[in-house]
């Protein structure tokens, strides 16, 4: 049994660093949760693999996508705790700007939650969160609690 469905069976709070540590992609990006009451913020910590152009130098946009989507999915585990993991149906980034070589922090809000799909919008900011570098648009398909 995963930490997602045993959070779900015993009633808990999901921990949401360790749930997503359990996914070798999301260790190798070095993605943190930060978790202020019921305000998520998730930050990808800056290292020199996620450098796509060394030239300029700017993170790699798969980086940035994978970051949007699992801050997404973080957002979807933790209010709906189905003890399912959410699956992407599509998911549309638009890249703003270039993402310097330092830290990036992201916030996902649910606009619309169905009983099975989820519209989600995430956007991804550096040093001022009202300049983002990446902002994503997507849906998600969820498992009601009764189904498996």
């Amino acid at each position: 049994m995963d930490i997602l469905s045993r959070a779900h069976e015993r009633g808990e709070t999901l921990d949401l660093q360790a749930f997503i540590d359990q996914i070798p992609y999301t260790r190798f990006l070095n993605i943190k949760v930060d978790r202020k009451g019921s305000e998520i913020t998730t930050i990808l910590k800056f290292h020199h693999e996620l450098i796509g152009n060394p030239s300029l130098p700017a993170l790699h946009g798969g980086a940035i996508g994978a970051f949007l989507e699992t801050t997404a999915i973080i957002q979807l585990a933790y209010e709906i705790s189905s003890g399912k993991l959410p699956k992407p149906v599509d998911i549309t980034i638009d890249y703003l700007r270039s993402g310097r070589p330092v830290d990036t922090y992201a916030r996902a809000r649910i606009n619309k939650q169905g009983r099975r799909v989820a519209n989600v919008h995430v956007e991804a900011w550096q040093e001022d969160r009202f300049k983002p570098i990446a902002a994503a648009h997507g849906h998600f398909l969820l498992t009601p609690p009764d189904e498996g």
